[in-house]
């Protein structure tokens, strides 16, 4: 049967996330556990952000004395048929500009400015990763692992991932990680070192990856310490998952000094990315007052949000059932106020 490599490594890995999310010692039922939905197994960056800027070109693109990269700056501030003709006029020029072939790629792929056409994405990417282009290469591998454009490949996959390795491609070097435990025999000690290697080039997926590794002592010591250190470095970066082990971590003085407030501000920065399992968590230390003061129309807004993500909770449903009338009242109106303001799924 052929694997749909990454799928298999997002269940995985969903698996592993499944079962380092303890649970808070609280009064009441125990929740169902609801692992968040991850990201596929690459850098969670938006488009724009996932380019890489060309060697020596800055990031403030209006530098003085220095020439701006026009398609990429205009890539990520949305013009994208500027960013295309821009990319074009480099192509065309006769410098076979790689960067330039890989921006293009990447256009077709998110049919941005052109209509979306798979395959003429991953011939760009080729031409892009036979010149050289490590962003080119990484996404050409993405394209083999997906079967997006080209037939699925697992090897030329990894061939490629490693080709964009040697030029310290993080994204790349995660991925490979990732791949090493993905199969019947699973190499952490491998995912280890490219987890660690991709973390130190500042991948915060990585990061988490690593951390969760420490967590439950696989490919290394188990230490939870190092695993608090790692969550935290990702759950500062933004990496929803580590904010909810971090908060976890923090509640229950895992690895850490015991800090509830502070588990508190980590859950709530979870929930607002309508991450459940946070809400969850969130909605039981605002009913008993763990951490923050007690407060039942937020306890139950944050539980409705999770319940309409199927996070189950007879426990907080008995709470809610207690409210009364005026109550219930300003819990729905919380909600509705939640949802107009980010768009998070309602009931």
């Amino acid at each position: 049967m052929r694997r749909a490599s990454l799928g298999a490594a997002l269940v995985l890995w969903t698996a592993m996330v499944a079962g380092a999310q303890a649970q808070l010692s609280l009064p009441g039922a125990t929740p169902t556990s609801t692992t968040p939905t991850l990201p596929l197994p690459v850098p969670s960056t938006g488009l724009a952000a996932s380019m890489t800027v060309p060697s020596g070109t800055p990031t403030n693109y209006l530098a003085p004395g220095i020439e701006p990269d026009l398609a990429f700056g205009a890539l990520q501030r949305g013009y994208y048929m500027t960013a295309l003709r821009e990319a074009m006029k480099r192509i065309e020029g006769g410098t076979q500009d790689a960067h330039a072939m890989t921006l293009v790629g990447e256009l077709y792929k998110d049919g941005l400015g052109v209509r979306r056409d798979l395959k003429e994405a991953a011939r760009w990417y080729r031409l892009a990763a036979d010149r050289g282009d490590p962003q080119g290469a990484f996404s050409l591998a993405l394209a083999y692992l997906r079967g997006r454009g080209v037939e699925e490949n697992r090897q030329v996959a990894i061939g490629w991932l490693e080709k964009a390795a040697l030029t310290n491609h993080s994204g790349a070097i995660y991925n490979l990680g990732l791949l090493a435990i993905d199969g019947e025999i699973q190499d952490f000690d491998k995912a280890r070192t490219m987890f660690s290697r991709a973390a130190d080039l500042g991948n915060n997926d990585a990061a988490y990856a690593l951390g969760l590794l420490y967590k439950q002592g696989r490919g290394v010591e188990r230490d939870p310490q190092k695993a608090a250190q790692w969550f935290r470095k990702a759950a500062e970066d933004g990496i929803v998952a580590a904010q909810v082990d971090l908060a976890v971590m923090l509640f229950n003085g895992d690895g850490v000094d015991k800090d509830e407030a502070t588990a508190v501000r980590y859950f709530l920065k979870a929930a607002a990315t309508n991450n459940p399992v946070a809400q969850n968590r969130l909605a039981r230390l605002l009913v008993v007052g763990r951490g923050t003061p007690k407060n039942m129309v937020e306890a139950m807004k944050w539980h409705l949000l999770a319940r309409s993500a199927g996070l189950q909770d007879e426990w907080l449903d008995a709470q809610l059932a207690k409210l009364s009338p005026r109550e219930r009242v300003a819990v729905d109106d919380a909600v509705r106020k939640y949802v107009s303001s980010v768009g998070a799924p309602a009931e």
